[in-house]
């Protein structure tokens, strides 16, 4: 079972951190399941912060202490023929913080659909080399307060996002893969009708940065690829918005960048076909206007044919 997910359950802004079960049907890796393969996998995640970028400087607040984000998300991937997969999931959010007197939040998030289709396979030395492309859509389906940060749990914007990926895999099991992404996104509504955006702006609507998204990843496949260890490294820039304000909220339009590295570890259990463990460790080692993340998070997966795999 080697064709699992990395749920781009993009929660942007200052909670933003990748949804991200390892190696196995991420919007961003080469695997591809074959026609008729289902995978269905509920992730939990437990990610804290107690320092943030306020622009470009690392700042601590008492007034929030360590802010705790949970998350717990379903998850399925289907084959249509042997060249393009339908993913989709849902998380729910919950938010809180050590300090303060401040609640969090807590719902459903946004829904993630995403295709990805492989366009070239070809052999390449002693491996293979493949292109493939991802287009994700995400749209809110909770009502949460988006310009609540940092205790929202998302950015109450719709997104379109569309990925070139690459990879390099060898007869003897290590994988090298880049992918890019071009992220649109659109207009949140607030519940208010003022807001200072470097100037004051008259308008219950704000617009949340487009975003450029790098990810790469160094995997080895052990034990028959019934074991992966993966190294990984993103990274995502908001090509346009202003700064959180000295001493002030953040809010959906501040620009946010970050640099993340991660470990991740999946085992199948009962081979190709069958249960599926992961786990995995991100961190953020650089940013702006977010928080410095730390997330661990823990996954049971579940594939199996689910109607004819002959396809064309």
């Amino acid at each position: 079972m080697k064709n699992l997910i990395y749920a781009s359950g993009l929660a942007v802004l200052l909670q933003f951190i990748y949804i991200a079960p390892s190696q196995g049907q991420l919007p961003f890796d080469e695997i591809m399941m074959s026609n008729g393969e289902v995978c269905a996998a509920l992730m939990f995640e437990h990610g804290t912060w107690n320092r943030y970028w306020e622009g470009s400087f690392l700042r601590e607040n008492a007034n929030i202490g360590t802010l705790t984000r949970q998350l717990i998300m379903p998850y399925v991937a289907v084959g249509i023929g042997n060249h393009v997969n339908f993913m989709a999931s849902i998380p729910y959010v919950r938010t809180e913080a050590s300090g303060g007197t401040q609640a969090g939040q807590e719902g459903i998030q946004d829904l993630s659909l995403s295709l990805k289709v492989k366009w070239l396979e070809k052999r390449a030395g002693g491996g293979n080399f493949s292109f493939l492309t991802n287009t994700n859509f995400n749209t809110p389906v909770g009502p949460y307060l988006s310009d609540y940060m940092p205790f929202s749990i998302g950015a109450g914007a719709p997104e379109v996002g569309m990925r070139g990926i690459v990879s390099y895999r060898t007869d003897f099991g290590l994988v090298a893969r880049t992918s890019m992404a071009y992220l649109w996104r659109g207009q949140t509504q607030i519940e208010r009708d003022y807001y200072y955006e470097n100037g004051s702006v008259y308008s219950s609507f704000m617009n949340v940065p487009n975003a450029v998204n790098f990810h790469a990843a160094l995997a080895y496949w052990l034990l028959d690829d019934q074991l992966s260890i993966e190294a990984t490294f993103q990274s995502l820039n908001c090509l346009t918005g202003d700064d959180i304000r000295s001493y002030n909220r953040p809010q959906p339009t501040n620009k946010m960048d970050f640099a993340q590295v991660g470990t991740w570890i999946q085992y199948y259990i009962k081979g190709r076909q069958g249960l599926g463990t992961i786990a995995y460790v991100n961190h953020t080692v650089s940013g702006r206007n977010m928080g410095k993340f730390t997330t661990v998070g823990l996954g049971l997966t579940y594939q199996f044919q689910a109607f004819n795999k002959s396809s064309n």
